[in-house]
């Protein structure tokens, strides 16, 4: 009953308009920070630990922001996953970098995408799927209902999932040599054993080395992608840009120190709210490592 019960919200909101999804995200968003203390409490000190605020004023109005964006973050989702490819891809009003993705698709090498948790990056999935092979990891939410419908909003056009697993990762490395793109999410906590501690914002965060090695043993042309919502459901702006890392030096932390440059563009719109300071199980926390 539960699940058919999200299912029919979920119908109803991808036949609403995305201007109006995006003015009930907001009345969401603040309504759950409101409810939850720990989300509240992650929301604000990810945000304040970053420093991008000027000062305190400049802190309240990107908190006020932030709680905002999250809150069109999850209203669009129906939208984006159950409207028509095609319909969903016209919302980008415009497309930077483009051709770099050409180019190196190209090159033949395969293509490396690192879109983090900034903006919709589910709109990026989609837009490089139309367009190119696109295979992107991902990890089975733990509502089973919510696959079927999460599959079947992503895997449109050329664009395919590939589970967070071993069986995952070889399904990754076949596309890369067939010279195909790959999608990663880079600022997504890794599980025991798949990442490292290095600084996200000068704090230690478990990051993925995963697609470091993959750039390293396929050649492949590393790009950041990102899509920036813009106001009032108007869409979105697409970016792609190359990253060209030093594989004699950490890539993880050239990685974040990337991610860093794209979410000081705005702020608000990257999600202070997921928990990616967490320790995963199995894994000795940053200051426990330093000791041995």
């Amino acid at each position: 009953m539960t699940s058919f019960l999200f299912k029919l919200i979920f119908r109803l909101l991808a036949s609403l308009p995305l201007r109006w999804l995006h003015g009930f995200g907001t009345l969401l968003g603040h309504f759950t920070f409101a409810m939850s203390k720990q989300y509240a409490a992650r929301t604000e000190e990810n945000l304040r630990q970053s420093h991008l605020a000027k000062d305190e004023t400049h802190y309240a109005t990107l908190l006020k922001q932030t709680i905002a964006e999250a809150g069109k973050g999850i209203v669009e989702l129906p939208w984006v996953w159950g409207r028509p490819l095609e319909q969903v891809c016209a919302t980008v009003q415009s497309c930077h970098g483009w051709e770099h993705m050409e180019a190196a698709y190209k090159r033949g090498k395969g293509i490396i995408l690192l879109t983090p948790h900034w903006g919709c990056f589910e709109v990026v999935g989609l837009y490089v799927g139309q367009r190119l092979p696109l295979t992107c990891l991902y990890r089975s939410p733990r509502q089973a209902w919510l696959e079927k419908i999460m599959r079947g909003g992503r895997e449109r056009g050329l664009a395919r999932l590939a589970t967070a697993d071993i069986s995952g990762v070889r399904v990754l490395f076949k596309a890369l040599k067939r010279g195909e793109a790959i999608g990663l999410l880079p600022d997504q906590v890794p599980s025991y054993g798949e990442g490292e501690w290095v600084d996200f914002f000068a704090r230690p965060a478990y990051t993925m080395t995963l697609s470091g090695r993959l750039a390293e043993s396929s050649g492949a042309t590393v790009l950041l992608s990102f899509a920036e919502r813009l106001p009032h459901g108007q869409g979105y702006i697409l970016r792609f840009e190359p990253l060209a890392l030093d594989f004699s030096k950490p890539v993880p932390l050239q990685i974040n120190t990337a991610l860093e440059r794209v979410i000081a563009i705005s702020p608000e719109q990257y999600l202070w709210s997921y928990n990616r300071y967490k320790v995963p199980g199995g894994v000795l926390p940053p200051d426990a490592v330093k000791e041995r």
